[in-house]
């Protein structure tokens, strides 16, 4: 049988580069080369060379994250290419990556979301205006964007003009909203027309970090991820139904990976990651694995799916 020929594309220019770059090392060294013929792409270098190889290139499969990779952008080029891609499609990827479009996306699809307000680059910032709603403490966090990067959790009202100056030097805009106290979880789904729910998974970043920031998220042992997750059969039941609710929303595919606050017997929905982490030990992998997909299974489940529409597009 030949092999796939496999466009592997990571790093790119987002601030979430190094990030992309050691998941494209993991996946690169997973993928079975008895299957595959790998070639590897940097968007920030290596765009002539994807158009010169496009014709022979069967699959691409995307291990970029952040702006120009999981927001559409990437995905847009490839369609123009006639590439197949795992994963989401431009709509989905855009959506997903933009934290007020996709809270009202979950909102109207019965979704609760934590209360908020968006924040302007050039807008004057009174802190006592967001004492009464969201109410302190606040998340604020870049508008667009990924792995928490200049996302920072205030206390008290002095602490929310640095925090959003802070978020708004990678996003015009940023959301501030109320800060969630409760046990934080995420939800996979892996399919395309049918959707396969898996495992929850518990998130407990060590006491030297507030929430599951960026170091939490990269740092090895700084953070427990514990599958499946300690909480009721009925919690565990209503995350995955939400997890794939907050998929449909979005209109994802493939695969996605939505991450949740459990608060009492409430669920909050926080976002959508449409390229989660791809590393042996990231939290999609892991889902994964309990669910008994090996990392290099999972790669190829991947794979299966960004090549089941492939044909059956309209050309011109």
């Amino acid at each position: 049988m030949a092999k796939l020929n496999v466009a592997l594309l990571s790093g790119g220019i987002s601030s979430e580069r190094d990030v992309s770059i050691k998941g494209g090392e993991q996946v690169f060294a997973a993928l079975d080369k008895d299957k595959y013929l790998v070639s590897r792409y940097d968007p920030a270098t290596d765009l002539k060379q994807l158009f010169a190889d496009a014709e022979k290139i069967d699959v691409a499969f995307i291990v970029l994250h952040g702006p120009y990779g999981e927001d559409g952008t990437i995905q847009g080029l490839l369609d123009l290419l006639r590439i197949p891609y795992q994963g989401s499609g431009v709509l989905g990827s855009a959506a997903a990556m933009d934290k007020l479009l996709s809270k009202h996306l979950y909102h109207e699809a019965g979704l609760r979301v934590a209360p908020f307000k968006l924040v302007e680059r050039g807008q004057a910032v009174d802190p006592e205006q967001f004492s009464r709603t969201p109410g302190y403490p606040l998340v604020v966090k870049p508008r667009h964007g990924g792995s928490s990067v200049g996302t920072n959790i205030v206390l008290e009202p002095n602490q929310l003009p640095e925090a959003v100056e802070q978020a708004l030097e990678f996003d015009p805009s940023a959301i501030v909203e109320a800060y969630l106290e409760g046990k934080e979880i995420t939800g996979a789904v892996l399919g395309n027309q049918v959707l396969e729910r898996l495992p929850i998974v518990e998130i407990v970043p060590n006491s030297s970090h507030p929430f599951f920031d960026y170091a939490a998220k990269y740092t090895e042992g700084a953070t427990s991820e514990i599958c499946p997750a300690r909480i009721s059969e009925g919690h565990f039941r209503q995350a995955q139904v939400i997890a794939e609710q907050a998929h449909k929303a979005l209109c994802c595919k493939g695969y996605s990976r939505t991450d949740m606050i459990l608060q009492g017997n409430d669920i909050f929905v926080l976002e959508t990651n449409t390229i989660p982490g791809m590393t042996p030990v990231s939290l999609f992998p892991l889902a994964a694995r309990q669910a008994g997909f090996s990392f290099e299974a999972l790669l190829d489940r991947l794979i299966e799916l960004a090549l089941e529409g492939k044909g059956t597009e309209v050309r011109p």
